[in-house]
């Protein structure tokens, strides 16, 4: 997931008032998540973040890219960021656009981490714990650490349980010291 960035988040905070002026979320969602994606190709980057290359032709290239495929107000602020030298910032507006909706719907964001490849049952279940645990929906996302040497950490909001490996042998790491004294 791209980091939110000051600039980033200000964008992303005034494409969704826009978007929830014109009732087009779900729109603004999928053109930003479009454009994150070419946005996320250093060749495009390079190409459309290039001031060596005439601004009519990085704007020509964002078009072509774009044009007939989002919205126009998700074209019209790749268009800015284009002009400005920012476009690589699109995955973080993205991002932080998804964020701003999943709260406005509920949704909260978990991101579990293990040292294997989770099952799609095992990832439908822990979907459906901690959706117990927070009594609201849950926008997972699964990330594979092999650091954890097995288990599985969860960060949900603030709030991380750790049930790793890893986490026990420092916790135990921690005792021990602080026992030895």
């Amino acid at each position: 997931m791209a980091r939110p960035t000051a600039a980033g988040r200000r964008y992303a905070e005034a494409a969704f008032e826009l978007a929830t002026r014109d009732d087009a979320l779900d729109g603004w969602a999928a053109g930003l998540a479009l454009a994150a994606r070419f946005a996320a190709d250093d060749g495009v980057v390079h190409l459309v973040d290039n001031p060596s290359i005439p601004h009519a032709d990085r704007l020509a290239a964002v078009a072509r890219l774009l044009e007939g495929r989002v919205a126009p107000g998700v074209l019209n602020l790749a268009r800015l960021l284009a002009q400005r030298g920012r476009f690589e910032t699109l995955p973080a507006i993205a991002a932080e656009y998804a964020r701003l909706l999943n709260r406005r719907r509920g949704i909260v964001e978990a991101v579990v981490t293990s040292a294997q490849p989770l099952t799609a049952d095992e990832t439908a279940a822990l979907r459906a714990r901690v959706a117990a645990m927070t009594g609201s929906g849950v926008d997972l996302r699964t990330e594979v650490d092999t650091e954890l040497i097995g288990g599985l950490t969860v960060r949900v909001g603030d709030r991380l349980l750790d049930a790793s490996v890893r986490g026990r042998l420092e916790r135990l790491r921690t005792q021990l010291a602080g026992g030895a004294r």
